[in-house]
């Protein structure tokens, strides 16, 4: 199984209070890795979380994000990603139903155009997700706790 972490996720587990929901979501994220599902952090997601740590000054909170970012797999945005958000973010609004604001970026559409280009010899592709909802209309987007 391929996870893709989305930026909610990504903030739980960049976080450095020791909460229990920060303590269990590092120990799902383990034992992800030791079952050898492929866990990709993609490029979105870091830069969503990213820009928020460093606008607040949270030093400890990027040290943990470029430590995932050595650790994890990286999946920097393309060209083909790019395009197919687009596509995504056409499609919802054709819908009636937007993932964000008009002249919002929408890290969701490109979230889930770079998961539904990473799918592989039909290897299960999921999101990682605090919220489903928007996600879940273009790709399989499950709760963390639901993935095991």
């Amino acid at each position: 199984m391929i996870v893709v972490l989305d930026s909610g996720l990504l903030g739980i587990l960049t976080n450095p209070k020791a909460s229990l929901v920060n303590q269990e979501c590092r120990r799902w994220l383990l034992s992800l890795q030791s079952k050898g599902y492929r866990i990709i952090l993609p490029e979105i997601a870091d830069y969503e979380v990213r820009r928020e740590l460093i606008r607040v000054n949270k030093l400890s909170g990027i040290r943990r994000l470029d430590e995932l970012k050595v650790t994890l797999e990286y999946l920097p945005l393309t060209t083909a990603m790019m395009l197919q958000a687009a596509e995504f973010w056409a499609e919802a609004r054709r819908s009636g139903i937007p993932t964000a604001d008009p002249k919002a970026l929408d890290g969701d559409v490109i979230l889930a155009a770079q998961a539904t280009l990473i799918e592989e010899d039909s290897e299960t592709v999921v999101i990682a997700t605090t919220n489903v909802g928007h996600l879940s209309r273009f790709v399989d987007a499950r709760e963390w706790r639901d993935i095991e």
